[in-house]
Parts: structure tokens; sequence; C-alpha cells
């Protein structure tokens, strides 16, 4: 059972292991992992592993504490349980390893889901550990695998974050600043910003300027280099790069004018700063979606929140059909080449990356 394992402390290290086959213990269930979808969000998964938790979802075998699995959104199928939870066949949507299998014991079960209850993964955000039956799931269509494993985590995670600024007003501010603005989840933003009539200004690398201009969801988009020729006026700055210097010239080219500043991501991880001055008010602050998403399924119940969520990812979707091309990886030496891309950087913003450890993906 091949398993691809990235180093925790230098993410371009990878490895491909064989896990052992175990017997299941009652209580558990064994899946097969169909797909996934790979893109830089889980670089910000691995970079940010320790302190949100994510190493601790499917745990390394490695004895030496240095090796983790990285996860990722994608389908599964039940092929043998020993729960009375979930049947031979059933077909579950959550978060799965670069793997070809995983064992979970299911738990706090509905017809809707359930939760993997295995004692590593205690402690972990409720979101993370739940797994959504496909046949009641509001979202699932059989047609749209592919959009569901590859960007509705990241349109959820867009949507949430405009959710949030909408629900401050934007802090009193005229435009939104956001950073990596080819990333699938500062399109998630801009989308949702742009829905509302919000003004949002993307900024992203020279490469990538053309491209993230035809997409049509930023006012304006400029490089890092350009960060100057933004507009002095009330803002916020919507951080998904994690680059020092690009943090450092939107803070102080709109010092005084700067109302929020919000770190999301961290797709620019291997940019290194020897910035030493104080960076301008206000402090940047960590943004966790499920705070959120917990506050909202509070206001509006979960019904509510999830007509909200399903109505902005259709038109998301239907959006992505006319420019995204999925692009399938299958097997562990072309699931490595991909990793390598996405945490370098050089993946082109159009490809979403669907990858699998078995011989043809779901959905391709």
């Amino acid at each position: 059972m091949p398993t691809v394992e990235t180093h925790q402390r230098d993410i371009t290290q990878t490895r491909v292991v064989e896990d052992t086959h175990r017997e299941l213990e009652d209580g558990q269930t064994r899946l097969r992992v169909d797909a996934f979808g790979l893109t830089t969000n889980n670089v910000t998964y691995a970079v940010f592993g320790d302190m949100l938790g994510y190493w601790q979802l499917f745990p390394s075998d490695d004895t030496s504490g240095d090796w983790g699995r990285v996860p990722a959104w994608g389908f599964a199928e039940v092929i043998e349980s020993r729960s009375d939870l979930l049947a031979v066949g059933e077909r579950l949507y959550g978060m799965l390893p670069l793997s070809d299998e995983l064992v979970i014991t299911p738990g706090r079960s509905d017809e809707r889901g359930l939760t993997d209850v295995a004692e590593h993964r205690a402690g972990v955000f409720g979101t993370y550990n739940r797994y959504a039956r496909t046949g009641a799931d509001p979202i699932w269509r059989a047609d749209r695998e592919q959009h569901q494993m590859l960007l509705y985590p990241l349109f959820v995670t867009g949507f949430v974050i405009d959710d949030f600024l909408s629900d401050q007003g934007d802090f009193g501010a005229e435009q939104i600043v956001v950073s990596s603005a080819s990333s699938k989840t500062a399109l998630g933003v801009a989308h949702a910003a742009h829905s509302r009539a919000a003004t949002v200004v993307g900024l992203t690398s020279e490469g990538n300027l053309e491209t993230v201009r035809q997409l049509g969801v930023y006012d304006q988009v400029l490089t890092y280099d350009d960060v100057t020729e933004l507009t002095r006026v009330p803002s916020v700055f919507v951080d998904i790069a994690g680059n020092s210097n690009v943090v450092h010239a939107v803070h102080h080219h709109l010092d005084g004018m700067l109302r929020h500043s919000m770190v999301v991501g961290n797709t620019n991880w291997n940019r290194t700063s020897d910035l030493t001055d104080e960076l301008p008010d206000p402090k940047p602050e960590f943004f966790f979606a499920p705070t959120q998403i917990a506050k909202r399924t509070k206001e509006w119940g979960a019904d509510g929140l999830s007509e909200r969520m399903s109505a902005g990812w259709t038109a998301f979707a239907d959006w992505a059909d006319d420019w995204l091309v999925f692009e399938p990886v299958v097997g562990a030496d072309q699931l490595v080449r991909a990793w390598d891309d996405l945490a370098a950087g050089r993946a082109d913003p159009r490809v979403g990356f669907i990858g699998s450890l078995r011989d043809t993906p779901a959905g391709s």
C-alpha cells in the first residue's frame, strides 16, 4: 500500500513508503482512496501542519518524527467494515492521506455523514474529521466530483473569508487586497466579494499576471513589484502568499489606510526576508475559517449555512468551467512531481491536479 510522505521541516523532501496491511478491529472501517485534489492549499497544510494539527490526521509510522502525511480532500469507498455505521460500497467525501487506503473509526453518525473518532484525531477541529455520505450530500454531483475535491474546500475558505469581511462591514474599507491572487483560495475570495460588488485587487507574480487578469474577478491586478500602485484608500489585506516582503510593502504603502490585515495561507512559504523594520499597524491576524463557520451555524442554523454555501458553490463551479483544466496525476512518481511543482510555485493556476495512487482516478 504506497503512501507519499513529506518531511515536516522541509516540505520539498518527499518519499514513498509501503504501509503494512493490518486487520480491522471491531468498530473500524477500511476505505479505498480513489482520488483527491492537490493545490497550493495542501502546501499550506504542510507549512501549518504543527500549528493546526494537520500532521495529526494521518500519523506516519516513522519513529523519528521527521515525516508526515499531508491531508487532501477527496473521495473514498468503503471496501471492508467492522462498524455498524458504514456498509461496504458506501462512498464518502472528506480528508484523506496521499495513499491508496485509510482505516477510520466511524462515530457520531447521521444520515449526511460521520466523524472519524480514532484517538489520534482527538483535538483536531471537527470539520477535518468529518466524512460526508455522497448519497446525502447536497452539493455532490457525479459529474462534478473533480470540482468538489479540488475546489470546494478552497471555495468554502474563500466564501467564509468574504463572509467574515462582510460581517465586519469590510472594516470600513473601500477595497480588498488579496495576495497570491492566482491561488484557488484567493479566487474563492475574489469571486464571492465580486458577486456583492466589493472592489477587489489581486497581487500576483509577473508570470501569472495576464492569466489572473483574464479571469475577470479582480477589479485590478498588480505584480508584487508594483504594490506602490495600490490606490491609497481605506483597505483590507488578505494575505494568502505569506511573503514577508509583500506584507511589508502593503503595510508601508497603505500605512494609515489599512483597516485590517488577515493571514490566511503561506503559498510563498520559501520566500525569506531580511526586513527588520517594524511593521506598521494593524498587526496581521491569523484567520481560522472554522471559527466563522461555527458562528454562522449558530446564527443561521446548519441548513441556512448550507443553503447559502450551496448557492455560492454552484455559481463558483459554473464559473470555473470556463478556465479550469483538470490534470490527472496517477501513481507515486507523478504525485511527487506535482507536489514539487506546487511547493516551488511552478504550477499553472489554470490547472487542477487530481491525484490517485490507483490505476484510474475517480471521475477521470
